[in-house]
C-alpha cells in the first residue's frame, strides 16, 4: 500500500531530527513503475526518481520529458550501456570499476554539464552484490576527479540485510566513515546515498544525505505477466 508523499517526507525528517541531523533528499525508487505513476508523484512535488535499468529508464524519460525531472541509475551498469546514461541520466550512482569512469566521460555530452557520479561500494562483501571494496574508492575517485565530464559527489551502498540490527548500522558506521575520508579529499563530495524503506532511519542516523524509497511510496511494484 502506498503511502502519500508528505507523510514519507515527514517520517524522514523526524528520524533525521531524532538522531540531530540533516534532513535527507529522497529518491523515489520507480523501476518497474509505469510513467503515468512517477507522474503522479511528481504532481505532488517530487522530482528526483531512481531507475535500475537504462533501457526501462529511457522510455518514462521520453514520455515525462515535460515535466523536467532529475534521473539517477542506480542500479548495476554494464558497460555496453553507459552511453545511454551518460547521455541521459542526471546522476550515475552505481560507478564501481575505471572501464565505467572513461566510458562515462566520453559520451557525457559537454551540452549537458558535467554528470554527476557515485562510487558504489560493496560494503559487506557480498559476492551477490556489484560494487567496489572500500580499499578501491580512492583509485576510482582520483579517476573520476581527472574526467571534467564527470562530477565527483560521493558513495553509494546497499548493505547486507542482515537479521542483526547492530551488524546492520555497523555497516552504515562504516560507509559514513569512508565518506567522511572521501569529503575530507574532495571538497565537492555532499552526497551519501543509503538506506532503503526498511532500514532509512539507521542510515539517517549514520548520515545519509539521500535515501532511496520505492516500495512505501508506489505500493507494491507490479509482478510481470
Amino acid at each position: 500500500m502506498a503511502t502519500p508523499l508528505p507523510q514519507i517526507l515527514s517520517t524522514l525528517h523526524n528520524a533525521a531530527e531524532a538522531a540531530g541531523r540533516p534532513s535527507p533528499r529522497l529518491l523515489a525508487v520507480s523501476k518497474t513503475q509505469p510513467a503515468e505513476a512517477v507522474a503522479a508523484l511528481a504532481a505532488q512535488g517530487q522530482q528526483a526518481f531512481g531507475e535500475n535499468y537504462v533501457q526501462e529508464a529511457l522510455a518514462k524519460m521520453q514520455a515525462l520529458q515535460p515535466l523536467g525531472l532529475e534521473w539517477h541509475l542506480i542500479g548495476h551498469l554494464q558497460s555496453n550501456k553507459a552511453e545511454a546514461a551518460a547521455r541521459h541520466f542526471d546522476w550515475v550512482q552505481s560507478v564501481d570499476r575505471p572501464k565505467l569512469v572513461t566510458a562515462l566521460a566520453r559520451h557525457r555530452p559537454a551540452a549537458r554539464g558535467p554528470l554527476n557520479v557515485l562510487i558504489q561500494v560493496n560494503i559487506d562483501d557480498e559476492s551477490s552484490k556489484h560494487g567496489c571494496t572500500p580499499d578501491a574508492v580512492d583509485g576510482l575517485a582520483a579517476a573520476i576527479q581527472a574526467e571534467p565530464a564527470l562530477c565527483l559527489r560521493g558513495l553509494m551502498a546497499i548493505p547486507a540485510p542482515w537479521p542483526d540490527a547492530a551488524r546492520r548500522r555497523a555497516a552504515f558506521v562504516r560507509m559514513r566513515t569512508l565518506f567522511e575520508a572521501l569529503a575530507a579529499r574532495h571538497p565537492q563530495v555532499d552526497t551519501l546515498s543509503m538506506g532503503m524503506s526498511s532500514d532509512y532511519a539507521d542510515a539517517i542516523a549514520e548520515g545519509a544525505t539521500l535515501v532511496r524509497i520505492g516500495t512505501a511510496l508506489f505500493g507494491a511494484r507490479p509482478r510481470p505477466a
